[in-house]
């Protein structure tokens, strides 16, 4: 372990962001110093992280999300260029696979006409899987290389973006907004509102029973909301929460590496055990996501007054 950590510091120090963000005129930082003026600078301590607020960014996060996300998009545009009518090899026959596979999926479960589900479902399993794949990189590689670079051995950087909550709440919301938009778009905003707020229970239209109206209209509303709000809560941490636990015990194998021979022999043979079983857990992780996003799509297109 660099720098001589104890075995807690070290689990943290890899479990902390590239945090960049706002530290107020008379902080005292991490090593002592007192700020003269506010400053926007990266956090050299977990405390000074949270300490930067909701306005801090984990650049980690960002750069290794974009920088996959451009990598497949130019893998994609570079098979779709080099494509040609003959028998497909090479990488026009691996993307070829990819989109079968995921157009097939989507055709599965979602069967009304809109054509951006396809590619969205897509996206989602090609950006997920290359953000979950990150984990079968060795633990103290990158963040050692950004060490030696940003000359600080304490330097925070971590590579897995599906890590990291904000990372996954982000896809989450992104889905999330497609289904208000998709529901609000096929079946209008009343028809929203409706579904909303006459669905579980059909609210009374005669007689007296029209005086509980109102408490029918605010239960189903209230059992609707939560429902809606639930969705993409659990999409993003589920995600999170598989990939978290993954690298957990990726760190915490590489903790035995130093714990002697013998100890450090047996974390090979976890190590690349786990690395194989791993390799299962963030491929289904990308399908789950993938599946699910398109299921909210075919829920948000989903009239229940046509049946």
């Amino acid at each position: 372990m660099a720098g001589g950590q104890t075995s807690i510091e070290y689990i943290q120090h890899h479990l902390q962001n590239w945090t960049y963000g706002k530290l107020p005129e008379g902080y005292e930082r991490y090593d002592g110093t007192v700020l003269q003026e506010t400053v926007w600078t990266s956090a050299h301590s977990s405390q000074e992280a949270k300490d930067m607020g909701f306005t801090a960014v984990h650049v980690d996060t960002l750069g290794w999300s974009i920088f996959l996300g451009a990598l497949f998009l130019f893998v994609f545009h570079l098979a779709a260029k080099r494509a040609t009518v003959g028998v497909p090899k090479g990488l026009q026959s691996f993307v070829e696979l990819i989109v079968s596979f995921v157009d097939t999926t989507v055709k599965d479960m979602f069967h009304y006409k809109n054509r951006m589900v396809a590619p969205m479902g897509l996206t989602i399993f090609c950006w997920v899987f290359l953000m979950n794949l990150m984990d079968l990189l060795p633990v103290d590689w990158l963040p050692l290389l950004a060490a030696k670079i940003a000359g600080d051995p304490h330097f925070y950087f971590k590579v897995v973006p599906t890590t990291d909550p904000n990372a996954t709440l982000g896809l989450a919301i992104g889905v999330f907004i497609l289904l208000i938009f998709f529901s609000i778009k096929s079946k209008g905003l009343l028809g929203f509102a409706k579904e909303l707020t006459f669905h579980p229970f059909e609210p009374p239209t005669k007689g007296w029973g029209i005086l509980l109206a109102p408490l029918f209209i605010i239960i189903n509303f209230t059992l609707e909301f939560v429902s809606l709000i639930a969705k993409p809560v659990s999409l993003g941490l589920r995600l999170f929460g598989n990939l978290y636990a993954g690298e957990m015990i990726f760190i915490l194998i590489a903790i035995m590496f130093g714990a002697g021979f013998l100890l450090g022999l047996f974390a090979g043979v976890l190590q690349w055990a786990w690395a194989v079983f791993h390799i299962l857990v963030i491929t289904l992780q990308a399908f789950v996501f993938m599946v699910l996003a398109t299921v909210y799509m075919a829920m948000a297109h989903d009239n229940h007054d046509e049946h």
